[in-house]
């Protein structure tokens, strides 16, 4: 079973490889900007791979979440991306299992800005498998969450482009959030103990459906815990940034990656998502699938989160601010 579980992986890693426009190889032209028919094809692709049965759901400790940690570092490679540390792979234990968190830069371009961070994050892995469906036992995840590692790999595709930055950009991929948000604590901490000065943290988590009759295109968990939310809409030039009342009834700001910096750092820490209790019914299921993905909202909701970040990029003055 275990061999043709690995074949099927291997085969289907290998034909992704060969037919995945620019995967594999650096792209000859990069543009300033990347347009809504470019990031709807990049998402798609991201979240047809993370959430594929070949993945096996990308649990703790497996085959699916290796190769899952390698396409990531495939793309980082083709983009541009450098390592934070000496390689990508940020690696720690969770109860004897070895895994890693994934972590790349972007450096600005300001001789005294550059050396602050803004963390642009979401988590890689997921449960694995779930309650049996139709014989289907994979929980694919692909809105929880390989549709908010291909906005953070959209946007490090379009600020590895960028040559005006001032701030620098830290782009990560967390291992073990499902455990309890291990490889964030991890990698909060050693951020710590580095003395790496962190700005801000934006995190990604469910964005894969809009919300279901709200006037505000997206919400942040903890909206009340800092002005993000108001200087983002600000950046925006529109009200795209909501409150969600049920996001603070059921604590989402303590269930997702954000939380460990804030907690760790005492910096403005925010998870970005449109899941609104009503708009999916597939968390933690096996049909939780890519082509149940609204790719047309989610290239949308990209245009709308870039010039926010790039404006978070080049403020003169620390503008955003714990309450």
């Amino acid at each position: 079973m275990a061999i043709k579980f690995f074949k099927r992986t291997l085969g289907f890693y290998v034909l992704l490889f060969v037919l995945t426009p620019g995967y594999g190889q650096q792209s000859e032209k990069k543009s300033d900007v990347l347009n809504l028919k470019e990031i709807k094809t990049t998402l798609a692709q991201d979240v047809s791979f993370l959430a594929s049965d070949s993945l096996n759901g990308r649990a703790l400790g497996t085959v699916g979440y290796d190769l899952a940690t390698d396409y990531v570092i495939k793309q980082f490679e083709t983009y541009g991306i450098q390592p934070f540390f000496k390689t990508y792979n940020d690696s720690f234990l969770v109860n004897d299992i070895k895994t890693k968190n994934i972590v790349g830069v972007v450096k600005g371009n300001d001789s005294l800005l550059s050396k602050e961070y803004i963390v642009l994050g979401a988590h890689l892995d997921h449960i694995g498998t779930a309650k049996v469906i139709g014989g289907d036992s994979i929980a694919n995840g692909a809105n929880d969450n390989a549709t908010g590692v291909s906005v953070v790999l959209a946007l490090a595709k379009h600020f590895a482009t960028m040559k005006s930055i001032k701030r620098s950009l830290i782009f990560v991929l967390f291992g073990a959030e499902e455990s309890g948000l291990v490889g964030s604590k991890h990698l909060a901490n050693k951020l710590k103990e580095l003395n790496t000065p962190i700005y801000t943290m934006l995190n990604f988590e469910m964005v894969g459906m809009p919300m279901d009759g709200k006037k505000y295109v997206a919400y942040l968990t903890g909206y009340s815990k800092s002005n993000m939310a108001e200087k983002l809409n600000d950046y925006g030039d529109k009200e795209w940034i909501g409150f969600l009342p049920k996001a603070k009834q059921y604590q989402l700001f303590k269930r997702s990656d954000n939380y460990s910096f804030y907690k760790e750092l005492e910096v403005p820490s925010h998870t970005l998502s449109t899941f609104d209790f009503s708009n999916y019914d597939f968390y933690h299921h096996v049909d939780d699938e890519a082509d149940k993905m609204n790719y047309d909202f989610m290239s949308d909701l990209v245009e709308l989160i870039i010039p926010a970040v790039t404006a978070m990029a080049n403020t003169t003055e620390n503008e955003i601010l714990l309450n």
